[in-house]
C-alpha cells in the first residue's frame, strides 16, 4: 500500500469530469451524499474567489475529492446566514478500493492547514449525514465538535464545527510526539504529484 505521504492536493480541471462522474456511482459515494448533484460540467468551468475544488493524488494517481468553501460567500447561500472568517469542507474516497487505509485522514489534513493559514479565520464546518455515524466519528477524531442537527435540502445532516484553537492544540500535541499532523503539499494548477513528507469512510 502507497504510504499517505504521497498524497497531494491539486486542482480539478475539466480533464477529471469523467473520473467524478464515475466516482459519483459508487456505493459509499451516494451514500454519504445521496441527493446533490455537483453539476461538474458547469462547476469545473468556473474558478470563483471563494472556493476551491480538489482533487487529492497518491503517487499521482487521483483517489479522492476534497472542496474547500467560504460558505459566507458560496453564491447558492446554501449555509444560510453564517458569519464571516469561516470555511467550511467536503471530502470523499471515490477510488472504493482506496477505502479504510486511512487516506481520508492526510486529505482532510492537507485541506485544514490552508484554513488556518489564513489568520482570519475561526473554524472549520462540516455536515455530514445524520446517519452517517461513521463519518462522525472521524471528524470526531480530528477535533471536530457537535454543533447542531440541521436539514440541508432532502437531506438531514449533523454539522460539526473545528475551532483554531482546538486544531491548533490537534497539531501541537502530534509535532510534540515528532509527527507532524498537519504536513503536505498542495499542488499549483497543472502540477504534477511526486511524494512528499507527510495518512475511511467517504466522510460526506
Amino acid at each position: 500500500m502507497p504510504e499517505s505521504s504521497a498524497i497531494a492536493l491539486r486542482p480539478s480541471t475539466l480533464s477529471d469530469i469523467a473520473l467524478l462522474r464515475r466516482w459519483d456511482e459508487q456505493p459509499q459515494v451516494v451514500a454519504a451524499d445521496p441527493n446533490d448533484d455537483w453539476d461538474w460540467e458547469v462547476e469545473l468551468a468556473r474558478t470563483p474567489a471563494w472556493r476551491e475544488q480538489l482533487i487529492a493524488d497518491l503517487g499521482g494517481r487521483p483517489i479522492g475529492v476534497v472542496q474547500i468553501i467560504d460558505p459566507a460567500q458560496e453564491d447558492s447561500h446554501y449555509w444560510g446566514e453564517v458569519p464571516a472568517n469561516l470555511r467550511a469542507i467536503d471530502i470523499w474516497i471515490g477510488e472504493p478500493t482506496e477505502l479504510g487505509k486511512g487516506y481520508d485522514t492526510t486529505m482532510m489534513r492537507l485541506a485544514l492547514a490552508p484554513c488556518f493559514a489564513d489568520s482570519l479565520v475561526t473554524a472549520v464546518l462540516i455536515d455530514p449525514l445524520d446517519i452517517n455515524t461513521r463519518a462522525h466519528r472521524f471528524y470526531q477524531r480530528l477535533g471536530f465538535t457537535f454543533l447542531e442537527h440541521r436539514r440541508f435540502g432532502d437531506d438531514d445532516c449533523s454539522v460539526y464545527r473545528l475551532d483554531r484553537a482546538t486544531w491548533a492544540e490537534f497539531n501541537a500535541k502530534a509535532t510534540s510526539y515528532g509527527t507532524e499532523m498537519i504536513s503536505g503539499k498542495r499542488l499549483p494548477q497543472g502540477g504534477q504529484c511526486p511524494p512528499v513528507s507527510t495518512q475511511s469512510p467517504s466522510s460526506g
